[in-house]
């Protein structure tokens, strides 16, 4: 095994790969063997599809020997898929045993973006069941580990994902992001997540969570290499009602510029109500240096106060258990996955198959989810919450006004123990204090490395941008990564320990 090819961008791998200084086969085979070698500790891969990975590279160098284009700017490099996107020619189950080893007759859309783009996808991620969760201590298939600390979680629901990109088992990945679920692994693993628009990525044949607040988005261990995955997976898709018809925003270009580390000229938002009591101490530290580090680079930071962002958490967890006390009904163990046969009625069926197939945290959040749409609760629960989600949508609309990103740091915490907080549901739900507004509002948002904490291990800085203002965002990330990188002696992502194999 090569093991610079795992440890390149994806940028520079495409780079090679089209100039045919490496083949593709090269490539996918030597994060093949890494995931061989450490994927045993790690646990990010539910399932690694060997054969089907190997044949799409030498697809890619067989057309690249021809004197073909490359089918897109990453033809040919490795990527690994949170197994919530539904792929026809390998398993899907959302972490979830109501659906262990069901094969879909369909790919997602962002499934077929990739295939389309040459991507190499390597296998499917694991993930908190039904993307429920924060830690991806909620998979039926066991819980992923954290590469900077094995005793640690990886962050959650796509957990699997970010641990895949800081493993250097894949140099490109895929998650969704309900609450976070993107941005909070990123941040807890020392890489970029990047949650888009709401209708900028399509969700057909993403298994739904939430509705009204999921959405896929690119992974990766650079700004540059997340802005070139954007580009492949967004764009409208007719098969999803949601999807935005628009251009997609320029954020390849974006990122380039960013790169060159000047932001003058760019405004950006401190939000008052995202730090300072209840913040870790060096995820604090690690903030105020990355806010020094963004004036250094011309930005003019000016603090915006977002009132009801307190509100934020209290409003998704009565909105998003109800979606999915109303999406979850699908699986009723008569038409596909789990059927647990009583020898009785449809009903106890259908009953007894949800009792054995869904984990504890899927059933907490169906019975909260039924309570708070039920016959006299609605208005007081549901209804309320809608209102104040109406609320943070005004708030970011207000501060955008003055400012063209908004800044906080990714999650109040770095990363914790694996089973400090799996049975303590309020405390987890507390690591997405800072990634929910975004969902609730349906803009952009990522998370960037903005350093170690004084534990050792990772912290985000958030960047938040307007609907479609991806470009402004990935422009100030990519700055603030430049300049990061420039006065570390060894890149960030490189101090990632060596995992055990």
């Amino acid at each position: 095994m090569n093991p610079d090819l795992t440890r390149m961008p994806a940028a520079e791998l495409a780079a090679r790969i089209h100039s045919r200084e490496v083949s593709a086969v090269e490539v996918a085979q030597a994060h093949l063997d890494r995931i061989a070698a450490v994927d045993g500790t790690v646990h990010a891969f539910l399932h690694v599809a060997s054969e089907a990975a190997l044949q799409s590279a030498s697809l890619v160098d067989a057309s690249l020997d021809a004197g073909t284009a490359p089918a897109s700017p990453l033809a040919g490099v490795p990527l690994a898929l949170k197994d919530v996107f539904t792929t026809s020619d390998m398993p899907t189950t959302a972490g979830s045993k109501i659906l262990g080893g069901w094969r879909p007759p369909y790919d997602a859309t962002v499934t077929s973006r990739l295939r389309a783009a040459g991507i190499t996808i390597l296998g499917k991620t694991n993930m908190d069941e039904f993307a429920m969760g924060s830690s991806t201590e909620y998979s039926a298939f066991g819980p992923t580990h954290n590469p900077w600390d094995t005793t640690r979680v990886p962050g959650g629901s796509g957990g699997g994902s970010a641990a895949s990109l800081a493993a250097f088992e894949a140099p490109l990945a895929i998650g969704t992001d309900t609450g976070g679920s993107i941005r909070q692994p990123a941040a807890f693993t020392g890489t970029v997540g990047v949650k888009p628009t709401y209708g900028g990525v399509s969700r057909y044949g993403l298994i739904a969570c939430a509705s009204s607040l999921d959405q896929g988005g690119p992974c990766a261990r650079t700004v540059l290499d997340a802005a070139l995955l954007h580009e492949v997976i967004a764009g409208y898709d007719p098969l999803d009602s949601t999807s935005i018809d628009a251009p997609v925003p320029g954020v390849v270009d974006a990122a380039r510029l960013g790169a060159s580390g000047d932001l003058s000229g760019v405004r950006v938002g401190v939000v008052r109500e995202l730090g300072g009591e209840g913040y870790q101490a060096g995820v604090q530290n690690s903030y105020d240096g990355a806010l020094r580090r963004l004036e250094k680079l011309g930005a003019e930071l000016v603090e915006v106060s977002c009132p009801h962002f307190t509100y934020g958490l209290a409003a998704y967890y009565l909105i998003l258990p109800s979606e999915v006390s109303s999406n979850l009904a699908r699986f009723d163990a008569m038409r596909y996955g789990l059927r647990v046969d009583t020898g009785a009625g449809a009903e106890e069926v259908m009953a007894a198959t949800r009792e054995a197939g869904f984990g504890p945290e899927v059933k907490r959040r169906i019975i909260l989810g039924t309570y708070a749409l039920s016959s006299g609760y609605y208005d007081a629960y549901y209804g309320q919450a809608q209102k104040v989600r109406t609320l943070i949508a005004r708030d970011f609309e207000a501060a955008f006004t003055q400012a063209d990103v908004l800044v906080s740091p990714t999650t109040p915490t770095t990363s914790f123990r694996i089973g400090d907080k799996v049975d303590d549901p309020l405390a987890m739900y507390l690591s997405d204090l800072a990634t929910i507004p975004t969902n609730l509002a349906g803009t952009a948002a990522l998370s960037v490395p903005s350093g170690l904490a004084e534990d050792g291990l990772p912290v985000g800085l958030q960047v938040m941008a307007p609907a479609l203002g991806e470009a402004v965002m990935y422009r100030v990330a990519a700055a603030f990564e430049a300049a990061r990188d420039a006065e570390d002696a060894t890149p960030l992502i490189h101090r990632v320990p060596e995992v055990p194999s």
